[in-house]
């Protein structure tokens, strides 16, 4: 059976004003045909486009002017040859295929992948909702918000979706779900904020005092909640229900670019044999990163 929300928001309410600690975490059609795609890419004519010569072929991405900050470190990155000869280290069929660790180069086969980079982070720059993780999204990877709270990028490593596709239902489900996460973090929040008078009612063991504090921190959670409730628009559902992607990331990692042609290419990578820690059993790399525009 399931619980309305409010009903749900109230226990995990509970649970931190009991405990006074509570960790809230969530989980981490083919293509359009090229003249679809290059239709597409006509809005992104001022925007800096990058060559990616893989192992299975040529993708072009295209980098967003709304994300200057990863746009502009991928770009350096490019330059520099920092991406030339690195391996896509993590694949996920129906999910995503990732890359950039420079550790990764000549990497023997045993080698466990995907904590390298340079010695910095990149702030996040969520352009949501208008940009967001549909088949071909180029995004950041990142390290998890249990040590990464405001969800910095990595300065290196990226990912591009492939996902797959979702029914109306599933999508109002999946938007449900997402919302009452938010709410959870909402009012983790503002009980943090509260943690010196949530202590001194435990302490006083001032139950009635707990509840009343419980209840005014929902009405406020509900409150800041509807200002920015969690809704997938139209172009989302018509994305994740005909291409595909993988909506539950939304929000949550930069989308910084997207694939403008070579979907076919990433396709390809994501149905490769992998081994452990999905690492591709034959290694699949960036031959060479090239600006193009």
């Amino acid at each position: 059976m399931r619980l309305k929300n409010k009903t749900r928001l109230a226990l995990a309410a509970s649970v931190v004003l009991a405990a006074c600690v509570v960790v809230f975490t969530t989980s981490s059609i083919k293509a359009n045909n090229s003249t679809s795609m290059q239709q597409e890419s006509n809005q992104f004519e001022n925007c800096t486009k990058v060559l990616l010569e893989t192992t299975y072929g040529n993708i072009e991405i295209v980098l967003y002017n709304e994300t200057p900050k990863h746009r502009d470190n991928f770009i350096k990155l490019v330059k520099e040859g920092y991406y030339d000869g690195v391996l896509f280290h993590r694949v996920i069929k129906d999910f995503m295929i990732q890359t950039g660790d420079p550790d990764s180069k000549n990497a023997t086969a045993d080698a466990f992948l995907g904590s390298g980079g340079p010695d910095y982070d990149i702030d996040a720059e969520f352009v949501y909702p208008q940009y967001y993780h549909k088949r071909g999204a180029l995004a950041a990877a990142r390290e998890g918000d249990e040590t990464n709270p405001e969800r910095k990028s990595s300065g290196s490593q990226f990912y591009i979706v492939t996902g797959r596709c979702f029914s109306t239902g599933q999508l109002d489900m999946m938007a449900e779900r997402m919302g009452e996460q938010r709410k959870a973090q909402i009012f983790q929040q503002l009980a943090q904020s509260h943690m010196q008078e949530i202590m001194t009612y435990k302490q006083q063991g001032d139950t009635v005092a707990l509840t009343n504090l419980q209840n005014e921190l929902i009405a406020k959670t509900e409150a800041i909640y509807a200002t920015n409730p969690v809704k997938f628009t139209d172009s989302q559902k018509r994305d994740y229900s005909t291409v595909g992607g993988a909506p539950h990331l939304d929000g949550q990692y930069t989308v910084f670019g997207e694939v403008l042609t070579g979907l076919d290419v990433v396709e390809k990578i994501e149905n490769v044999e992998t081994g452990t820690h999905d690492r591709p059993v034959n290694d699949v790399k960036i031959i060479k990163a090239t600006i193009i525009q």
